[in-house]
């Protein structure tokens, strides 16, 4: 997790995969995501960190990326500012990551999971913008929420289009294009409205029904 990753918008990695390292969770049908937050830095005399809480600041006082999230988050909620834009990558499988587009973190807390406290982030989606400096200045306004592709149907359709982009067979920058857009009623939820296209085909396309 990137706070602001170059002044911008925040950048997170996300998976939902059985072997995944973090707790992350989509609910309320692909429209939130709750992101677990990292755990201390695996160093001389941390064995494992999954047994420590996750910090929230550093041993000299300093703001982790956790606690930066849960500052903005905490701002956001009693009213201080807008919701930070966090722009969301998933783990579909080795070496192979998503782009889930953009989010607004809305929300955070601590939790015990049993053996330690974490970090937990939600984040609501919103819709997704070809413009990183559009979707910052959507920030203080109501947006229309998007829908996250379950990772079930990522996989499907990489496997169905071979990996590479349906228009001209590109296998590098692609991204999961809804084929009626879901801001015009296309499901996110079958593989069928879902194909593999390269950045610059799906920019191209942009929300047009083809």
């Amino acid at each position: 997790m990137n706070f602001r990753l170059k002044g911008r918008h925040s950048v997170i990695l996300m998976s939902v995969r059985p072997n995944s390292p973090y707790r992350d969770e989509v609910r309320e049908g692909g429209t939130v995501l709750i992101y677990e937050g990292h755990d201390v830095a695996k160093t001389q005399g941390i064995s494992d960190p999954k047994l420590l809480d996750q910090p929230m600041t550093s041993n000299r006082g300093a703001l982790t990326e956790n606690g930066k999230f849960h500052r903005a988050a905490q701002h956001f909620k009693s009213g201080d500012k807008g919701p930070d834009i966090v722009q969301v990558y998933e783990k579909i499988k080795e070496g192979i990551w998503a782009d889930n587009g953009f989010f607004h973190l809305v929300d955070s807390w601590v939790e015990n999971d049993g053996v330690r406290n974490v970090c937990k982030f939600k984040l609501v989606a919103i819709e997704s913008v070809s413009d990183v400096a559009a979707a910052e200045e959507m920030s203080n306004n109501i947006v229309e929420r998007s829908r996250i592709i379950p990772t079930h149907v990522k996989l499907e359709v990489w496997k169905r289009d071979g990996g590479k982009c349906v228009t001209c067979g590109a296998t590098d920058e692609l991204h999961f294009d809804h084929i009626l857009p879901f801001s015009k009623g296309g499901t996110s939820l079958k593989a069928e409205n879902v194909q593999l296209l390269c950045v610059r085909h799906n920019l191209g396309k942009s929300a047009k029904i083809q």
